[in-house]
């Protein structure tokens, strides 16, 4: 697992214009989005990478291969953070059913052995669980197949399903993804760690899902894809202002920050990527005095954790002490959250432009 600053993917999010939107602060200089001061919210989340697929070989024995992905998550975690476990388990696109032929050949039912599956599995973990197949839902208009995301909650039950917005029509067609409807809703699920949003793959090039979940309040939004795409998703993060879990097909899956820099990331041959996250978090800009985060390090020690990347000017900081938030000590040490330094200078820079000369 690696920890990455790559400078070329918030240059990109800026070229392409998706920095953070403009923000007007309050009176007392707080950022709506900000989440300082909130005790810290850890959050431990697995993704992974998952081949093409390849030959499928069947229902059953495909749902045994993601258990063992998932057990195996479930293993670091508990490694990784004792007595905490997993969280979150984000699959990649379409794991459980097949890629090839027409959607309504390779679609499944939810009810019946994927529930039973995936239910035990969350519950055997205590885990939140997102499973994705091709949907197949018979309603008053007859079925219809759609590209889905089930969330599974830590009891088994079934939470919520996100279906993809925007399928695609490959070049030279005007079939998408084989008769796959596209979704028309975008939720915001309220887990036990916070607000959790869904995109999946082709939505990433569209902007108004991401901008529905942003506006909703989500907190990471996972996104299983078949690409590994890293630029756009970056951007994506550092627009809304929260976590997003790449889970895909092949090359690398990665955690990119609410900065649009990536928290961590594994590359083939590894295929699966434990990683603890916070969602009360600080995100800071240059300042002198802060010296590159080592300001609050020198006074707080390991209570406080960050990741500051010289190179873009711009770091991400959490409190790791129940009893001290990220906010306060940002405050103790004079600091001023990067969203509320930008509405701060938009005010003095718009009053200055009305004064006469």
């Amino acid at each position: 697992m690696q920890r990455l600053n790559v400078s070329w993917l918030i240059s990109f999010a800026i070229l392409i214009g998706f920095g953070p939107p403009s923000l007007v602060a309050g009176e007392d200089e707080k950022s709506p989005t900000s989440k300082a001061d909130r005790p810290p919210r850890k959050v431990v989340v697995g993704t992974a990478i998952l081949g093409s697929h390849g030959d499928y070989p069947g229902l059953a024995a495909r749902l045994d291969s993601l258990g063992v992905m998932i057990d195996e998550m479930a293993r670091r975690a508990s490694k990784l953070r004792p007595g905490r476990g997993l969280d979150l388990a984000i699959l990649p696109e379409t794991a459980v059913t097949a890629t090839g032929g027409l959607a309504r050949d390779r679609a499944v039912e939810l009810d019946g052995p994927i529930k039973k599956a995936f239910g035990d599995l969350a519950r055997k973990h205590g885990t939140y669980i997102i499973a994705t197949m091709d949907l197949a839902e018979t309603g008053p208009e007859g079925t219809t197949f759609s590209n889905a995301a089930v969330l599974f909650d830590r009891e088994g039950e079934v939470a919520g399903i996100y279906r993809k917005r925007h399928p695609v029509a490959y070049v030279g067609s005007d079939v998408l993804e084989g008769g796959i409807t596209p979704g028309r809703d975008c939720p915001v699920f309220d887990c036990d760690f916070g607000k959790l949003g869904i995109q999946i793959c082709w939505d990433v090039q569209y902007a108004d899902g991401w901008d529905l979940l942003a506006e909703g309040g989500a907190e990471i939004v996972a996104w299983p894809t078949a690409s590994p795409a890293t630029a756009t998703p970056a951007a994506r993060a550092a627009r809304g202002r929260f976590y997003v879990v790449s889970s895909t097909w092949r090359n690398n899956a990665a955690i990119y920050e609410p900065t649009g820099l990536v928290a961590a990331r594994i590359e083939q041959p590894e295929t699966i990527l434990v990683h603890e996250l916070d969602l009360s978090y600080a995100i800071l800009g240059w300042s002198g005095f802060l010296r590159d985060g080592e300001a609050l390090q020198e006074k707080y020690g390991e209570r406080v954790g960050f990741h500051y990347d010289p190179r873009e000017d711009l770091g991400l900081f959490w409190s790791n002490d129940p009893g001290t938030t990220i906010g306060g000590m940002v405050r103790s040490i004079g600091g001023e959250e990067l969203d509320v330094q930008v509405a701060r200078n938009r005010r003095l820079q718009d009053a200055s432009r009305n004064v006469s000369p």
